[in-house]
Formats: structure tokens, C-alpha cells, sequence
């Protein structure tokens, strides 16, 4: 996969990651190591709250979109180096989800102070088999310039 550097970027331009799909084994698996909450943990307790199912853990998709994105999606040259975001789940992550990462660049600010690199603020949305949005990440992240020579 070709790696993109600074010089590469620009507002607009898109990229598309794999697909991984989700079971219930892993959304219970990531539950009980980091988010052990009912509606993550037993799907009948889960009809009864907000979910109305069981519901991946938020921190569970953005654990898979940033998978996604750093294996197939996002081919920044020196890796996805987080300096700050925002991120918003409108739907909820259910068994049997097939989810994928569609990432814009919105826009790229030099820094002033190092010549090398600068800020792409990038809005990767995860998405499931159905074309929902699952969650959205906006992302502030630090992109070095190609080397010289």
C-alpha cells in the first residue's frame, strides 16, 4: 500500500478501509477486559436500557476503526499520531455488524515552528454492512513531510 506523507494530502481527498465483522463473542470479550457493562455483557439485560440490545462498547468500534484504519484504511507514512479529537457514536455496534472506515482529509495546517510536519484534521466515519454510521472520529493528527533525498 502506498504511504502518504504531507505533500500527499489535501482537503477532499478520501480513502476506504477493510471490512471486519463483529460476533458477539468479541463484543463481550472487549466488554468484560475494558467497558463491563450490562448492555455490553448480556443481551437480555441489554433489552431493557436505551440499547434495546446488546450493544458494542463505543471504545470497541473506535478500537476496531483505529485497526481498520492503520492496517488498510489511513496510510499515513510515519503512522496515525493522535494530537486531539472528537468522537461521536450515533448508532449503536451490534453482533453480527460488518463495519468498514470511510476517512476524509479536511484540512492540513503546517506548523509554523517545525517545517516538517503538520496538523490534517481528518473525519474517519465507521460504518456498518447497512451504510449506517456508527460512529464518527474527528481526528487532529500529526503528518510529517516525505524526507529529503
Amino acid at each position: 500500500m502506498k504511504q502518504f506523507y504531507l505533500d500527499d494530502l489535501e482537503p477532499g481527498q478520501t480513502f476506504v478501509s477493510a471490512s471486519h465483522e463483529l460476533d458477539e463473542e468479541q463484543i463481550k470479550a472487549f466488554a468484560r477486559a475494558f467497558d463491563p457493562q450490562p448492555f455490553h455483557l448480556d443481551g437480555q439485560a441489554a433489552e431493557k436500557t436505551l440499547f434495546g440490545g446488546l450493544a458494542a462498547s463505543g471504545w470497541h468500534t473506535a478500537a476496531i476503526t483505529m485497526r481498520l484504519n492503520v492496517e488498510s484504511g489511513l496510510p499515513l507514512a510515519n503512522g496515525i499520531i493522535g494530537a486531539g479529537g472528537e468522537i461521536q457514536w450515533p448508532a449503536p455496534t451490534r453482533p453480527g455488524d460488518i463495519l468498514h472506515v470511510e476517512s476524509e482529509v479536511k484540512n492540513v495546517v503546517p506548523s509554523r515552528s517545525r517545517p516538517d510536519r503538520a496538523i490534517a484534521t481528518i473525519v474517519s466515519r465507521t460504518l456498518n454492512q447497512r451504510g449506517e454510521v456508527l460512529q464518527i472520529l474527528t481526528a487532529r493528527l500529526v503528518v510529517y513531510r516525505r524526507p529529503a533525498g
